[in-house]
């Protein structure tokens, strides 16, 4: 048998290591394709965005290899249209997925399960434990440990405010106020601070909605529910808007719906993370 004298192997190696280094510097990058890309209102907007980017949890016990699970979808539990129409239960188990595997659990992905969880799903909900735990028994499912599912039971807007300021009524006053100076130099300094001032307008308003998340975690030999818990996230969308003298200024923004459910996992992982390992 041919052998590879040890010098190649230490080589290839460290080939391999200054390949996979190399790799991971060269993640690629895109520009903006943004006719106002580097002006200030897209620095503004990015100053915005940038706080809503996905930020990775260290998990506390992130080093600690977890058990084999299950994600199934949850309930949502909300009323609210503008959130039933943008998210589906498999969206928020798909976020579920991701965090749990991030927390090194052992995930197995509904996508490669086939019909058999699908059959569990309906037996579980329909509170048949003998039938749900035939299915558990089944194939990759055989080794799990835990069914995960985490439910939306609140989606509400808890508090708005808003506040603005139109000059135009400061404007008028100050063209009266000049027409009553007796001089011809008065009046038009009057007309011309009346519409300067009329001229000024600024606005304010906030809205802060409240999404509350439940997990439960399920044995998957029992079907029995292990352990639950609860969080809330609050939910700030503002706007604002000024102008003087034909310019205007506009502002809008806050973390949207896809954020905080990813936030609510993140901080229900967390807590299985640290409690349920």
């Amino acid at each position: 048998m041919h052998r590879v004298p040890f010098r190649l192997i230490r080589c290839t190696g460290a080939l391999g290591l200054a390949v996979a280094t190399s790799l991971a510097l060269a993640q690629p990058t895109f520009q903006s394709a943004s006719p106002t890309a580097g002006g200030t209102t897209s620095q503004q907007a990015n100053q915005s965005a940038d706080k809503t980017l996905y930020q990775a949890v260290n998990y506390t016990n992130r080093n600690k290899p977890g058990v084999q699970v299950i994600v199934i979808p949850g309930e949502i539990k909300s009323n609210n249209a503008t959130f039933l129409q943008k998210f589906t239960a498999n969206n928020i188990a798909d976020y579920g997925e991701l965090e749990l595997a991030n927390a090194n659990f052992k995930v197995l992905e509904r996508s490669n399960l086939g019909p058999v969880l699908r059959e569990f799903e309906l037996a579980y909900n329909l509170g048949d434990p003998q039938a749900a735990r035939k299915y558990l028994g089944m194939g990759k499912v055989k080794t799990t440990k835990y069914v995960v599912k985490f439910d939306i039971l609140k989606t509400e807007q808890v508090a708005s405010a808003q506040k603005s300021f139109d000059g135009g009524t400061l404007g008028q006053m100050a063209g009266i106020l000049g027409a009553f100076s007796g001089s011809t130099g008065g009046a038009l300094a009057g007309a011309v601070g009346g519409t300067a001032l009329g001229s000024v307008h600024s606005g304010e308003a906030t809205s802060v909605w409240v999404i509350g998340m439940r997990y439960k975690i399920i044995d998957a030999e029992t079907t029995e529910q292990l352990a639950q818990g609860y969080t809330e996230e609050k939910m700030e969308v503002g706007a604002t808007s000024s102008g003087a003298l034909g310019a205007r200024e506009s502002q809008q923004g806050g973390a949207g719906l896809d954020t905080m459910v990813q936030r609510l996992v993140q901080k229900s992982v967390w807590e299985i993370d640290n409690k349920y390992k």
